[in-house]
Formats: structure tokens, sequence, C-alpha cells
């Protein structure tokens, strides 16, 4: 899977104009992990992948804001858009706008803030940065501290929702050999990494309980699913939606207690905080274990790609973290407002209260979002490129596999790569296509007042980057 994603990346970055070549930074980036999520010793370079999608033509000639104004005008009055549609298109190399309509106006922009999560988590980690789950010596013999540093996809068993993530199987393993001829009596969960509230206040009341999230805390297994390996059998036709439990990180002390073979029920798990670090064998503090998440590009790409809220929202924290703020909600979007700022970026345009979009109180513009493509895709930040690796294909894959397949939105299909937004009144797409002369233009339509079908919604906004794919826009 690690040869193909990177494959998979390396593409991509030819598509929007990055020349990386294997074995650079994107084979740095990935690295390569053995069964159970370790570093594992770098296998041979692979062959270039083979091109299976058209990538743009670097001579194509640049649309006229007066010919994407004839195509796109009548398009964005669609009565299924409601009254506040709001659009921007501009040229991803040159950063030309080539068309506005209330694209400076801030947006409810619902999942399509994953975008803006995911370049501020690259720019702020980098695409290699490795999340650590550790094991600690407590206070007395036998005590373990289990340490949360914040990956989500961490897994009990071979058998984890998150193919290749790290396991705590593996790290009972570390802790049980570093103990010696000393027998565990005691899990302590810290999860103290995280603070503030586990649920944003603007989040729908559904939310905690309708599967599509969960409380954020620094220490969980397989993204507070409650039954991973029938979340995992059902993904596709439950649209990744899974019954999550309600205190994360005291189930995952639990699950680790169970390997080091507690089973003396509740009393022997509970939270806590490490003891100061810098001991050395089984004093306390010292390190018995660690097991390391998946690199950061990877964690990107399945938080695109699946839309994955609880991810998103881990990776938020991470920005905070890397920028020395608190790891909480508050920390998570004012780091990404700086790190937003620090490329160039304008942060007036964006003011967030979440990673996932799931909060009603986000609001982006959709110039910001243009703007953000423009840096990912320009090649003037390289690192910033993994966030098109999981972009969903219209007509292929994703949140995009069953779109752009009527005929008056046929043309998008394989040339629109976007990410997707829905709440209830709110539906947005933002993202890259090329056109019919072989440009890449990005384009962001949020809409948040629609009150008709989600089908017709979403068949009006794919006909409007459907018309840019179809056009040469001269």
């Amino acid at each position: 899977m690690v040869g193909a994603l990177a494959g998979v990346v390396a593409l991509v970055l030819v598509v929007t104009g990055l020349a990386v070549l294997r074995p650079g930074p994107v084979a740095g980036w990935l690295g390569d992990v053995d069964e159970r999520g370790g570093a594992a010793v770098a296998a041979p370079p692979e062959p270039d992948p083979p091109a299976v999608l058209a990538g743009p033509d670097g001579n194509a000639p640049l649309p006229t804001e007066a010919g994407i104004r004839a195509a796109l005008d009548p398009l964005v009055r669609a009565v299924a858009l409601g009254d506040r549609v709001n659009v921007s298109v501009a040229d991803v190399t040159t950063g030309q706008a080539l068309y506005g309509r209330g694209q400076d106006a801030l947006t409810v922009p619902a999942s399509v803030t994953k975008l803006a999560t995911g370049v501020a988590v690259l720019a702020a980690r980098g695409p290699a940065h490795r999340i650590p789950t550790r094991a600690v010596a407590g206070a007395n013999p036998g005590e373990v501290v289990l340490v949360g540093g914040g990956d989500p996809t961490l897994a009990v068993g071979k058998d984890g929702f998150y193919p290749g993530a790290a396991r705590l199987d593996d790290l009972a393993r570390q802790v049980r050999a570093a103990l010696g001829g000393t027998a565990p009596t005691k899990v302590i969960v810290d999860s103290s990494l995280f603070t503030g509230p586990v649920f944003e206040p603007g989040w729908d009341a559904d939310i905690p309980t309708g599967g599509f999230g969960a409380a954020i805390t620094a220490l969980m297994t397989d993204g507070a699913r409650k039954d991973p390996a029938e979340a995992r059998r059902t993904a596709e036709e439950t649209n990744h939606a899974a019954e999550r439990v309600p205190q994360p990180d005291l189930t995952a002390g639990r699950q680790f207690a169970r390997l080091l073979g507690l089973t003396g029920g509740a009393a022997q798990v509970t939270r806590g905080t490490a003891p100061a670090g810098g001991a050395t064998g089984t004093a306390p503090g010292a390190e018995l274990g660690k097991v390391e998440s998946l690199p950061m590009i990877r964690l990107v790409d399945i938080m695109i790609s699946d839309s994955d809220n609880v991810i998103a929202e881990a990776m938020a924290r991470q920005v905070a973290l890397a920028k020395g703020k608190p790891g909480s909600f508050a920390g998570g979007a004012a780091g990404t407002d700086q790190v937003l700022g620090e490329l160039g970026l304008p942060a007036g345009e964006i003011s967030l209260a979440d990673g996932s979009g799931l909060s009603r109180t986000n609001r982006i513009s959709p110039s910001l979002l243009t703007d953000l493509i423009r840096v990912a895709g320009n090649g003037s930040h390289p690192e910033l490129a993994a966030i098109f690796g999981g972009l969903p294909v219209g007509g292929w894959s994703g949140t995009l596999g069953e779109r752009y397949r009527a005929p008056t939105t046929r043309l998008g299909a394989g040339v629109v790569r976007a990410k997707t937004g829905t709440l209830t009144g709110v539906n947005a797409i933002a993202g890259t296509v090329t056109t019919a002369d072989g440009r890449l233009l990005t384009f962001a339509v949020l809409t948040d007042r629609t009150q008709g079908s989600l089908d017709e919604t979403r068949q009006a906004l794919d006909r409007i980057s459907s018309a840019l794919a179809g056009c040469g826009c001269r």
C-alpha cells in the first residue's frame, strides 16, 4: 500500500505541475512500514508509475474572465443552490483570479475545511512526521503509564480500522520486555496532551452519537470506533459512519491493560499523568516502549479521501502543538490561522472553530480556498502538494465516485479533483479542474442557504466545474 500510495502521490504531483521524482521528497516522506506500523528497512526504488489520468498542458492558453463569466453566470443562479452562492475560480500557475461572485464572503464551508487543516498540518509538522504513543514507568513498581500523543489511528492489533497503523500489542510487547521480571499491576492513562472540551459547541446535536464524530482525546484506538472490524466491513455502505465509544482514552487504557495480562477490572485502569521523564531503566518516568503513527502524508491522505472528522480534529491539534498552542479546538483554530498567515494567505478570510468542518460557526471565503490550493499546487511549497493525494476524483473515487455521471456533468469525470462539504442547508466543493485546452484551474463553490434536495444541489454544483472542464473559456 505504501508503494502504491507513493506512486499515486508522485502522479498527483506531476499532474499539478510539480516535477518531483522518486526517490525524491515523496519517498522520504512516506518511508516504509512493517506490518506492525514500525519503521522497516527501505525497499528498493520502485519504477515510475504509468500515467492513468491526463495531466495539464503547461503551454495551454489561459481562459479569459469574459469566457468563464459566460460559462458560469447562468449556472450559479440555479434555484437548487439557494440564494447565497459564493464562487472563486483562479489559475493555479499564475494565481490570476478569473471569476468571482461573493468570492471574499465568509461562508460556512462544512468539510471543505479539511483542505485548510491538511495544508496547515503539512506546513507545521512536515509530511514525514509521525505521532508517538509512549508507555512509561509509573510512580510505583508495576505501574505503566500509557501516554497519548494524539494518534487517532492507533490500533489494538493487526485487525485495526486503519491499515498500517501503530499497534498497542506491539507496545505491550516492548513494555513486558522492559519490565523484565516485574509484573504489570496497573495502567494509568495520560491523555493530558489535549485540553478543553471533547466536543465542539458548534456541532449539531447528533454529531456525538451519529457516527461521524467522536470525543476528541489524545489517546484513542481506531478513531474511537466501538467495533472497528464491523466498521471496516461496512465503511462504503455507511459512508464511514460508525458507533463511537464515549471515553476513547479509558477504552484504549483497558485494551492495553488486557494486552499486559491485567484482568482485574476498572480499578486497574485510571486517568493520571506520567512522571517527569529522563529516568532510566524502570524508574518512574522511564520510557518502556514507543510506537509511531503512519507518516503525516498518509494521515492527511486518509482525512481527505474518507472525510474523516476524527483524524481532522487530531490534525488540527498537531498544528496547535507545533505552534506552541494548547491542544484544543481553540488552539487548533488559532494554529491553523497562524500557519495560513505565514504562507501569505489572507487570515482575515478564515474563522475556524474546529478542524473538520462539523461546526456551523466555521467561516471561509471561496477566494481563500482557491489561494490555498494555488499555494499547495504551484510548486512554491512542495511539501504541501501531499494535500492532492487524497482528493476524490470526479466519477471515480471517494465522495465524488458516484457524481459527474449525468449527461450535464460528465465532462468533469476524471478531470475534477475536489473536496466536498455537506451539512443540512450547506453544500460546498473546492479543488482543481483541467479545462478542455489543458489549463489547470482551481475553483471553490460554497452555498449555505440551500433548501432543495441534496441530489439537485449536488448536480447544480457539479455543472459548474463540468462547464470549466468542457470549455477553453476564451
